[in-house]
C-alpha cells in the first residue's frame, strides 16, 4: 500500500466513486455466471481455507519484510515453495533493478537511564545503522525545522542522544479506533459529489498540516517521494558531521504505544549513512523533551543492532500461473505487495493482501476447473519505496509509459486484481470509469451479496494519470485494467499501517476468508468467460 498519505488519499479517491447497485441500466451487457462453480469456490474458501496458515508464515515466521532483506527473500522461498506445492507452474522470482541494499532490525534496546528508569517502546529507522553495542549518552533537544537549523546546533550534538524533532501534542480519543463502513455510508459513497472534480470526488483532508518544501517533520522523513530521500540525505549529512550518538523521533503519527515511522536511511549505496536512528512513543518523546525543558538532562542507553544485505541489491517479484486452457496465452492476474515496513510484522501491510491472493490460487488449483486463460499470481517488492516491483513488471511486459511502444502481452492482459487497504471485507470493486466493466462486475456480485460485496466503484473517474498509492495504479497508469477493491477501514489508518502495532492479531480471520474468496470468484470469471474484459485506453503520452 507505501507511503501513508498517498495511500489514505488513493483509498478517499476510490470510495468517493462508488456506483450504486441498483443504478438503473447497470445490469445491461453483464455476465451469465457459474453457480455451480461459485458454490465450490465458496466450500473451499470457507471449509478449507488457509489464508491465515499462509499469514502466519509472511508476517509471524518471516515479517517484517523490508524489501531486499533476508527475511523478504526467506518469505519468497517460502512463498515459491507453497505455489509449488499446490501444483502452480512457473513459479520463480523475476528480478528487477538494482533497488540497492536490503536491512533488517537484530536487535532494539531502549531505556531512560535517569532520572529515573523507564523502558522505552519503539524500534529503529529503516537503513540506519548499528551502535555497535550499547551506549547511553545525554540528551538534548535540537529540533530541525529546516537545513536553516542546522547552524543552530552546529558543535553541540557531539555524543549526544538528539531529540530531532518537537515534542508532538496528543489528544485524547474519543472515538473508536476501529470501525466497519454501515450500509449508509457506503449507499452515500456511490455517489459522485462534483463532477467538475477531476475523477477523484472531494480533496483529501487530513488534521495534520502537510508539510511545507524543505519542511522537516516525522511526517517528511517517512514519504518515499524524491522529496523526502532529500531531507533524510540532508539530515544525516549533518548529523554524521556533528558526531551525534543516536536520533529520535516521535514518529509521524499514533502514541498509547502505537509508532507510525519508516525511513531513516536510504538504500542507495550513494546516500550518505547518519547516526543510528529510532522512533519511540511520542509519551515518551515528550517526557524527555519536558525534563530538558525544566534543566533536567536525562540519560539514555540505547543498544541497536541492524544489518545491511549488500550481496545482491536486485529487487525481485514472486510470481507463480495456474496454465490455461484454450487460451492459455491470455492471462488474469492477482497479486499484492510482499515487501513491508520493520515496526511490526508487516500483516495488515501487506500480508493479508499477500496471503489472500495466494490463497484465491490455492483455491483454484485445488478445484482443478478448467480455466480457458492462464491466471498469474504476483507478490511484488519494493511497493513501500515507489511501486518499483510492479512499475518494472508493466513497463517489461507490457509498455514503457515514456514511449508506450506496447509489447505482444500487452494485448493478452485481461485483467489485474489488487489486495492492499489493509484486512478488512471487501466492500466494493474498482471500474476505473468503464460502464461496460462495471456492469459485467455487477453481474459477478450479485450472487454473492450476502458476503458484504454490493457495489461497483469509479464509474466516473478518469484515466490514471499516474502511478501511486498501490500496484494496481501501475496497470492502469499504462491503460491496462489494475483492479482494487474497497475494503472496511477497521483499524489500518488508526493503528495497523507503517507501525509497530502491524501485526497478526489484527487481522479478523472472517474478513481474509471473504476477500480471498470473492478474489478467487472473479478470477475464475475473467478467466472462463469467452472474451476478455473492455478497457479504455490512455491516452498517448504528451510529447516533451
Amino acid at each position: 500500500m507505501n507511503l501513508h498519505h498517498i495511500k489514505l488519499a488513493s483509498a478517499a479517491c476510490t470510495v468517493a466513486l462508488l456506483l450504486a447497485s441498483g443504478a438503473p441500466g447497470q445490469q445491461q451487457d453483464g455476465d451469465k455466471v457459474d453457480l455451480n462453480a461459485l458454490t465450490q469456490i465458496k466450500s473451499e474458501a470457507f471449509e478449507h481455507s488457509q489464508v491465515m496458515e499462509n499469514l502466519f508464515y509472511i508476517s509471524e515466521v518471516y515479517g517484517p519484510r523490508v524489501n531486499n532483506s533476508r527475511n523478504h527473500r526467506a518469505a519468497a522461498e517460502w512463498a515459491m515453495k507453497q505455489m509449488k506445492e499446490w501444483g502452480l507452474q512457473n513459479v520463480h522470482l523475476e528480478q528487477w533493478g538494482p533497488f540497492g541494499y536490503g536491512w533488517q532490525i537484530k536487535k532494539f534496546y531502549g531505556a531512560l537511564e535517569t532520572p529515573a528508569y523507564a523502558s522505552l517502546i519503539g524500534f529503529p529507522l529503516a537503513w540506519t545503522p548499528s551502535t555497535d553495542g550499547p551506549i547511553t549518552a545525554e540528551a538534548v533537544l535540537a529540533p530541525l525545522h529546516s537545513e536553516a537549523d542546522f547552524a543552530k546546533y552546529k558543535g553541540k550534538l557531539k555524543g549526544k542522544i538528539v531529540l530531532i524533532f518537537d515534542p508532538r501534542e496528543l489528544s485524547l480519543h474519543t472515538e473508536p479506533e476501529a470501525r466497519r463502513l454501515t450500509d449508509a455510508e457506503v449507499e452515500e459513497r456511490t455517489k459522485t459529489p462534483d463532477p467538475s472534480h477531476n475523477g477523484f470526488g472531494p480533496p483529501m483532508r487530513s488534521n495534520a498540516p502537510a508539510p511545507r518544501p524543505g519542511e522537516y517533520t516525522p511526517q517528511s522523513l517517512s514519504t518515499a517521494a524524491p522529496s523526502g530521500r532529500i531531507l533524510r540525505n540532508q539530515v544525516n549529512a549533518f548529523l554524521k558531521e556533528e558526531g551525534a550518538a543516536v536520533a529520535l523521533t516521535p514518529g509521524y503519527n499514533g502514541d498509547g504505544g502505537t509508532i507510525f515511522a519508516s525511513y531513516g536511511g536510504s538504500q542507495d549505496p550513494k546516500d550518505p549513512v547518519g547516526p543510528p536512528m529510532a522512533a519511540i512513543t511520542p509519551e515518551q518523546y515528550n517526557r524527555i523533551c519536558r525534563l530538558l525543558e525544566h534543566g533536567i538532562t536525562p540519560k539514555l542507553t540505547f543498544d541497536i543492532q541492524t544489518e545491511y544485505q549488500k550481496d545482491d541489491q536486485m529487487g525481485f517479484n514472486v510470481v507463480g500461473e495456474i496454465p490455461g486452457t484454450t487460451k492459455s496465452d491470455e492471462v488474469v492476474m492477482v497479486g499484492g505487495h510482499f515487501d513491508s515496513w520493520q515496526g511490526g510484522t508487516g500483516a495488515t501491510d501487506n500480508g493479508t493482501g499477500s496471503a489472500v491472493a495466494m490463497e484465491a490460487v490455492r483455491i483454484l488449483a485445488t478445484l482443478h476447473k478448467p480455466m480457458a486463460r492462464t491466471v498469474r499470481v504476483a507478490l511484488w517488492g519494493g511497493e513501500e519505496e515507489g511501486l518499483y516491483g510492479s512499475l518494472a513488471y508493466v513497463q517489461q511486459h507490457f509498455a514503457p509509459r515514456d514511449t508506450m511502444k506496447k509489447t505482444p502481452e500487452y494485448d493478452k492482459l485481461d485483467v489485474y486484481f489488487n489486495d492492499d487497504s489493509g484486512s478488512g471485507k471487501f466492500r466494493a470493486v474498482s471500474a476505473l470509469g468503464n460502464a461496460e466493466l462495471a456492469a459485467i462486475f455487477q453481474s459477478w456480485i450479485n450472487p454473492i451479496k450476502d458476503l458484504g460485496l454490493d457495489a461497483v466503484v469509479g464509474l466516473s473517474s478518469g484515466p490514471t494519470r499516474q502511478p501511486g498509492g498501490t500496484d494496481s495504479t501501475s496497470f492502469s497508469w499504462i491503460g491496462l485494467d489494475g483492479i482494487g477493491f474497497m475494503q472496511d477501514p477497521l483499524e489500518y489508518g488508526s493503528r495497523t499501517h507503517h507501525s509497530n502495532m502491524d501485526l497478526y492479531d489484527r487481522v479478523q480471520k472472517g474478513d481474509v476468508m471473504q476477500g480471498a474468496m470473492i478474489e478467487a470468484w472473479f478470477a475464475y470469471n475473467a478467466a472462463t468467460r469467452p472474451d476478455m474484459l473492455p478497457r479504455i485506453e490512455t491516452p498517448e503520452p504528451t510529447a516533451k
